[in-house]
């Protein structure tokens, strides 16, 4: 799949609409990532489908006591070593500093949510298991906390791919393959944010803690994926039983291949990006596993 070629929120109508509306309101966001978008312009079919199989996961306690444990973890190998900026020290304007926060908050409530997603696409498409391990705490069930991340963050903007490359930081540009994630572009509408972040952040996202700390909270994904209390049905041999072709499981497959082998290296680090501006969210008020 050509990943240029999105429907974004502006375009999308009727059940479109409605399901990015849906995939916002429960993964408590005001932003519908890039891997929807170019599902819902490649394969809209599949990606109707699959939102119905995968969206109960978000749902539950669980989900929510892992995405703060999540957030944990990358945030406690670098804590003490942490920049933390106010709009002064990154030459920004008191309002741009506000709304750049904002964006990071939102960046910061996705991050657990799209490794998830990531993972457990790719899973089931590569006919691995999740469930595996299921329990029977009540937190596997349980609804979604309704006061965590309530009406966090702000509708993220963002500089097209060339603008964003023009002002990135030479060798965070050079670390990139033929697509700058979302998030680089987001913070180049803030060059010296960006450029001040990423300086003093590069050599963290090399060391051994943070290197660690990412293992872990990848692993952490992976064991509530693990403890699922059912399987969404996106396997290969489900999506073919619902009529999906041969080559569109395919796409689908190398496209969330492509996800995990660069989201999960640039994805955990969200909540460091919003941890400089003090735009983190919880860390220690739920359990995972309880």
């Amino acid at each position: 799949m050509d990943r240029s070629k999105q429907v974004y929120e502006a375009d999308a109508s009727g059940w479109q609409r409605g399901l990015y509306d849906d995939v916002k309101a429960t993964l408590r966001a005001p932003t519908v990532n890039s891997i929807w978008r170019i599902q819902m312009h490649h394969v809209p079919e599949f990606l109707r489908y699959a939102w119905g199989q995968i969206k109960p996961v978000f749902q539950t306690r669980e989900f929510a006591a892992f995405s703060v444990a999540y957030r944990d973890i990358l945030l406690s190998a670098v804590e003490d070593a942490l920049p933390r900026y106010d709009p002064a020290s990154v030459d920004v304007s008191p309002s741009a500093f506000t709304e750049l926060r904002g964006q990071l908050a939102t960046f910061d409530a996705v991050s657990p949510r799209l490794i998830v997603l990531f993972k457990l696409v790719y899973r089931r498409l590569n006919r691995r298991s999740v469930g595996s391990d299921a329990g029977d705490a009540s937190a596997a069930t349980a609804p979604f906390p309704e006061w965590l991340d309530d009406g966090r963050g702000r509708p993220p903007t963002m500089l097209s791919q060339d603008d964003a490359r023009e002002v990135l930081p030479e060798s965070l540009e050079a670390s990139l393959g033929d697509m700058v994630p979302s998030i680089y572009r987001v913070l180049a509408q803030w060059p010296s944010y960006l450029e001040r972040a990423w300086t003093d952040l590069e050599p963290r996202f090399q060391g051994e803690a943070y290197l660690a700390a990412q293992t872990d909270a990848l692993e952490l994904a992976d064991t509530f994926l693990d403890r699922l209390p059912y399987t969404p049905r996106v396997g290969p041999d489900a999506l073919t039983e619902m009529g999906f072709d041969d080559e569109t499981i395919s796409a689908v497959r190398d496209l969330y291949e492509t996800f995990v082998d660069v989201g999960t290296r640039v994805v955990p680090r969200l909540p460091v990006f919003a941890a400089t501006v003090d735009a983190a969210g919880e860390r220690d008020a739920l359990t995972f596993p309880e």
